[in-house]
């Protein structure tokens, strides 16, 4: 038997499935493109063609900020919000955590664990300048994907300072930067020593970080950023094998733990062939 999880953001949609052994037996990660609805068939058609032919799901549950959607358009057997579901991946993976710092496309969270508890957590207000979409949007302007920024961010050195207390003042300040004569790689650099404070001074304001530290989310593939924040916290950052779909695996550990004796309620991945007709208010008809 195996367990689906789904975690569908504003940004990307998720999606993991476990074996027995808590194994990943496949994952998709795609753009919500602003139909989440949409998405999860898309996601659902994907994952489907990776797997088996004889894989059965037992039980599945979803989170993210359109999980009733998706709990609907599925037949979920669970329903958890982002917070549970990365510290229970996180958890899983690093039994000892005690901080899980979680950076998306457009949100980001700091989650304090202590003994396996989830003990507090915080999350951004309004400002994107401690968020991926804010790098993504850098990047951009500078003419390079993403892969590079990250690249000549561990080529940089400490000696550019970077405003981040907004995105605005950020941006105007690397153009100042660069026509300083400032080397483009110690710019990049102090980006995303400013993205981290930024996360760190809004989203952990008042949260005792501690070790060991969990880096969950797209943006912990940038070596950048993973790079500040080493140096910002002074101490090791762990990143997972896989940090964009942690929710999802969270997610997929739930429908597993609380898996009803017999198959649940998983409408078969055939659904995502079905017309989907919505409401006005998001419901299905």
């Amino acid at each position: 038997m195996h367990y689906l999880g789904i975690d569908v953001g504003s940004i990307t949609t998720k999606l993991a499935v476990l074996n027995e052994d808590e194994e990943l037996a496949g994952s998709v990660y795609l753009p919500t493109g602003g139909t989440p609805a949409r998405a999860v068939c898309d996601g659902l058609r994907q994952i489907r063609a990776g797997l088996p032919s004889s894989v059965e799901i037992k039980s599945a549950a979803v989170t993210g900020s359109a999980r009733h959607l998706a709990a609907a358009i599925i037949g979920a057997d669970l329903v958890k919000n982002e917070i549970t579901c990365q510290a229970v991946a996180a958890i899983h993976f690093v039994p000892e955590v005690q901080t899980v710092i979680e950076i998306g496309g457009q949100d980001s969270k700091i989650i304090l664990i202590r003994d396996g508890m989830v003990t507090d957590f915080g999350m951004n207000t309004v400002c994107a300048a401690g968020t991926g979409s804010f790098l993504d949007h850098q990047a951009a302007r500078l003419h390079m994907s993403i892969e590079e920024f990250s690249r000549r961010a561990l080529k940089g050195t400490d000696k550019v300072k970077i405003s981040g207390r907004c995105t605005v003042f950020a941006e105007s300040d690397m153009v100042h930067k660069q026509q300083s004569g400032s080397g483009l790689d110690d710019i990049i650099a102090g980006l995303c020593r400013a993205l981290v404070r930024n996360y760190l001074s809004d989203v952990g304001s008042g949260k005792e970080v501690k070790p060991p530290v969990c880096f969950h989310g797209g943006v912990a593939f940038n070596g950048g950023i993973v790079q500040a924040l080493k140096k910002e916290l002074k101490m090791d950052i762990i990143v997972p094998e896989h940090p964009e779909i942690m929710g999802a695996v969270g997610a997929a550990l739930l429908a597993r733990e609380n898996a009803p004796e017999k198959h649940g309620k998983f409408k078969g991945f055939e659904i995502s062939e079905k017309e989907l007709k919505l409401a006005s208010h998001g419901d299905l008809l």
